[in-house]
C-alpha cells in the first residue's frame, strides 16, 4: 500500500505528541511493507526538501504564509495535485491548511481520505474561533473523509455534534508499553530527594503550565520539599520564570527544557506525580506514558481525559487550582491506583499502528 500522509509537523523536527505519532506511524507502517511519505512544512532552510530516514520519506515545503500558528504552504497543494499515485491519503488533524488541501483532493479526485483527530480545539486561539471553524470549514472538510479516526467514544461523539457524516473509527492513541515501564533507570536530571512533580508539555497558553506552578506553591504546605519540574519549551517560558521569581518558588521549580524522547522513561520514573493542566487536549500521550510507568496523573477534567484515568489519578476542573493542589497531594501520598494495567489493557502502540493500518487498506480498496 502507497501511503501519502499529510502532516503539518513531524518529529523530530518538531517535538509533541502529534508529530511523534506521525512519525512512529510512518515508521512502522513502512517496517511492515508499506510505501510511506510524509509531506510537512517547514520553514529552517537547513533542512533537506526530500529525507529518506526510518524506512520512510520526508517532503518539506516551506511556509508562504503563517495564520494563527498555522504554516501555509502552496508547496503542499502542487504536491496534492500527483496524490493519483499513491492508494490513501492519511491527513493528521482538521486544525491545519494541509488537511483543507487534502480534503479538497478528495473532493476533486478518487484518492481515498482518513483523517486523524488529534484533539478538536487547538491551543495557539480561542475555543469560540475553532467553534466558528468546526461549524464550517472544519465540518466540511472531516466530512471529505472516508474515515475520520478519534481516539475514544467522547471524541467521537464530540465531533458528531458539530454534524460530522463521514465514518469514524476509534483508535486509541496507544504508547509503547515496552518503553514505558516502572523498570529501570531513573533520570539524573531530578537532582531532588523530596517528592517530585512533574509537568511535561509546551510551555503555551493551552497547556496553562502557569496552573501547574501556581499549585505547587500551595502543595509545599503539605509537602514542603516538593518540587516541580518543568518539561518542555514554549512561548511562555519568560512569564512563567517571572512568576516563579514574583512567587519566590526559585528552590521550588525548576526548568528542564525540551528532552529527546528516549530520556522520557527515565524521566517519568523519577517523578511522584504527573500534573497537566490543558485547557484543550485530544489524548495526551504524557497521560499515557505517566500511568504506564505508573506515576499517578492529576490533569484537567476534560471528557474524553478523564475515563481514561480511572482511578490512576484524578481531574480537577480547568483553571482550579486549588483542586489541582489537593489532587497532588493526593498522589505524593500514594492515595491513587497503579495504572499501568489500564495502558497495557487498552492503549498499546502496536494495536494503535495494527488497526489504523487495515482501516487504511479497507479504504484504500474501496477507490
Amino acid at each position: 500500500m502507497r501511503i501519502l500522509r499529510v502532516a503539518q509537523k513531524v518529529y523530530p523536527d518538531v517535538k509533541g505528541g502529534g508529530p511523534y505519532h506521525v512519525h512512529a506511524m510512518s515508521r512502522d507502517q513502512a517496517a511492515m511493507g508499506h510505501d510511506v511519505t510524509v509531506v510537512t512544512v517547514d520553514g529552517d532552510p537547513e533542512k533537506p526538501a526530500v529525507e529518506e530516514r526510518d524506512g520512510y520519506r520526508v517532503v518539506r515545503y516551506r511556509p508562504s504564509v503563517t495564520a494563527l500558528g498555522n504554516d501555509v504552504s502552496l508547496g503542499v497543494a502542487r504536491h496534492l495535485k500527483d496524490a493519483a499515485a499513491f492508494d490513501v491519503m492519511h491527513a493528521h488533524s482538521h486544525l491545519y491548511f494541509s488537511t483543507n488541501l487534502a480534503a479538497l483532493k478528495r473532493r476533486l479526485s478518487d484518492v481515498p481520505l482518513a483523517i486523524t483527530n488529534h484533539g478538536l480545539y487547538s491551543q495557539n486561539a480561542p475555543e469560540w474561533v475553532f467553534d466558528v471553524y468546526l461549524r464550517s470549514v472544519g465540518r466540511w472538510t472531516f466530512n471529505r473523509a472516508d474515515v475520520v479516526f478519534c481516539y475514544t467514544e467522547e471524541d467521537r461523539n464530540r465531533v458528531r455534534e458539530f454534524g460530522v457524516q463521514s465514518d469514524i473509527e476509534v483508535v486509541p492513541n496507544g504508547i509503547d508499553t515496552e518503553r514505558f515501564t516502572p523498570e529501570g533507570p531513573e533520570s539524573d536530571l531530578l537532582d531532588h530527594d523530596g517528592p517530585v512533580v512533574l509537568f511535561v508539555g509546551r510551555l503555551v497558553d493551552g497547556k496553562r503550565p502557569q496552573d501547574a506552578v501556581a499549585a505547587i506553591k500551595r502543595v509545599r504546605e503539605a509537602h514542603p520539599e516538593a518540587r516541580l519540574y518543568l518539561c518542555g519549551e514554549g512561548a511562555l517560558s519568560g512569564k512563567l520564570k517571572e512568576q516563579v521569581a514574583n512567587e519566590q518558588l526559585e528552590g521550588s521549580v525548576r526548568f528542564l527544557g525540551q528532552l529527546p524522547y528516549d530520556e522520557m522513561p527515565a524521566l517519568y520514573r523519577a517523578g511522584d506525580a504527573l500534573v497537566l493542566p490543558s485547557r484543550a487536549e485530544g489524548l495526551p500521550r504524557t497521560v499515557l506514558e505517566a500511568m504506564a510507568c505508573n506515576v499517578p496523573v492529576v490533569c484537567s477534567d476534560l471528557k474524553q481525559v478523564a475515563p481514561v484515568i480511572d482511578g490512576a489519578g484524578t481531574t480537577v476542573p480547568v483553571g482550579d487550582i486549588e483542586g489541582f493542589a489537593r489532587g497532588l497531594i493526593r498522589a505524593l501520598s500514594g492515595q491513587y491506583d497503579d495504572g499501568r494495567q489500564v495502558v497495557e489493557k487498552e492503549y498499546t502502540w502496536s494495536a494503535t499502528v495494527e488497526q489504523t493500518t487495515r482501516t487504511l487498506e479497507q479504504v484504500s480498496k474501496s477507490r
